[in-house]
């Protein structure tokens, strides 16, 4: 069943070049905790975000990755490393009542803005103080689950980037974040035997969703697609609430 999972997760994220993390959280934090499922997950992912970079490294917007996007999620990072860490002194199922709450108004909230668009472009930019907010929240998010992904689309698709630019520089975000995550798992004590025979055992299914989200990336309306994954984050978001809301 993991296993399903992540490929999926794998062949969303190769399409719409997000979702993967997202995706296994809500779907495979009721089979693992969050503290063995991340450190044997990332370090697959971002695998699959350096082949897609490996493929497409002309079409990352290198000055708005570099010079607006990195900055600010970096600052908010720590503190979500901070929360992760805490996971062993705080009860898990909060943190995962949380996360899906978080994923059910962000998804909630991208399906009414496309339906209000109609599927078209997005309007203009957000202003200079609220994308730095989205983006330092964004930081914090992805240092306590590894998915800063909601508030990182949300940014770069009001940026007005071409389905392939915004997918390519999403890898190349995901990439470094991701490798600052693993140091962070390493040094933390959260790389173990088991998460790296986990991590074994994502291989093919990375690889089956790479193959087939690069043909289909091609193919498919950016549009309709992230629709689609919207609708998959407020299902898998509403199913980690209902699971980890507390009983009386």
């Amino acid at each position: 069943m993991l296993l399903a999972i992540v490929g999926g997760a794998f062949f969303t994220e190769a399409v719409a070049g997000f979702g993967a993390t997202v995706l296994t959280v809500a779907f495979g934090a009721s089979l693992l905790p969050l503290g063995v499922l991340l450190p044997a997950f990332v370090p697959v992912n971002v695998a699959l975000c350096v082949a897609i970079l490996l493929r497409h490294r002309d079409a990352v917007d290198a000055r708005l990755l570099l010079g607006t996007v990195l900055p600010w999620m970096l600052l908010g990072l720590p503190a979500g490393v901070l929360a992760f860490r805490s996971v062993g002194r705080v009860d898990e199922g909060w943190l995962k009542l949380g996360f899906g709450a978080f994923v059910v108004a962000v998804s909630a909230f991208e399906l009414a803005r496309g339906l209000r668009s109609g599927g078209a472009a997005e309007p203009r930019p957000l202003r200079p103080n609220a994308a730095r907010a989205v983006l330092l929240l964004g930081g914090a998010v992805h240092g306590a689950w590894a998915t800063g992904g909601p508030m990182v689309v949300y940014f770069l698709g009001r940026s007005g980037l071409d389905k392939r630019r915004f997918r390519s520089t999403l890898a190349a975000l995901w990439a470094a974040l991701g490798a600052l995550l693993v140091a962070g798992y390493a040094e933390g004590g959260s790389l173990t035997a088991e998460t790296g025979a986990l991590s074994l055992a994502m291989l093919p299914a990375m690889l089956a969703g790479l193959v087939l989200g690069e043909r289909v990336h091609h193919r498919i309306s950016p549009a309709a697609f992230r629709r689609a994954v919207a609708v998959l984050l407020l299902f898998g978001g509403a199913l980690l609430v209902s699971q980890n809301l507390p009983r009386g």
